[in-house]
């Protein structure tokens, strides 16, 4: 099973969360939700986004990290998928410095998200390597579909913005989960209710 993090396994978005650090959250709050809606290629609203954050120390990375809250019924989806013997995965559009104490709290097995550049000690304002968009997401759904020798068909992919439609596309179950339209309208399932704990019956 792979998620999406922001707003999908986290209630947060994070990049919102490190902007509110360099006073740019309102600007970057509505790319986000443009880029969400389909309205703007993610990729590049990903790299308008991060430059608000140049110049910021790295050390803000560490504080919001700390402040991602886990999505009610999460850890208990975690649970349920491994104790079926399945694995779950979180890939993300954000940022692979945050995960840690997320992974830790939910428990997920794989994960692939974005870097942020980070030099002397200070924020960039780039992103380093292959951005994560929705190809990505795609290819990280089959690959560790493959690793493991899962059939696509025993996959299940959920996310909520238009970025996670690749991976949706592919899965052999896909989950809009509290999504925008454009993604409700291309998933199997479409859960509106913020307990992800509501997808256990799911699971094979």
């Amino acid at each position: 099973m792979v998620f999406d993090v922001d707003s999908t396994l986290i209630e947060d978005e994070a990049i919102e969360l490190l902007a509110d650090r360099a006073g740019r959250r309102e600007e970057v709050a509505e790319i986000t939700e443009r880029a969400m809606r389909g309205e703007l290629d993610f990729s590049q609203s990903l790299i308008e986004r991060v430059a608000t954050l140049k110049g910021l120390p790295e050390s803000v990375l560490a504080e919001v990290s700390q402040l991602l809250r886990p999505t009610q019924g999460a850890k208990e989806l975690v649970a349920a998928i491994h104790a079926r013997g399945g694995k779950a995965a979180a890939v993300s559009g954000g940022f692979i410095q945050l995960l840690g104490p997320v992974k830790q709290s939910i428990g997920f097995d794989f994960e692939r998200a974005n870097t942020l550049e980070v030099s002397n000690g200070i924020l960039t304002g780039r992103v380093l390597g292959t951005i994560v968009d929705r190809e990505v997401k795609a290819e990280s759904l089959m690959q560790w579909a493959g690793e493991l020798s899962v059939p696509i068909a025993r996959t299940i992919a959920v996310g909520d913005g238009a970025n996670d439609l690749g991976m949706m596309g592919v899965a052999g179950l896909s989950v809009a989960f509290c999504a925008k339209p454009v993604v409700r309208e291309n998933a199997k399932i479409a859960l509106n209710e913020r307990d992800l704990a509501r997808l256990i019956p799911l699971l094979p």
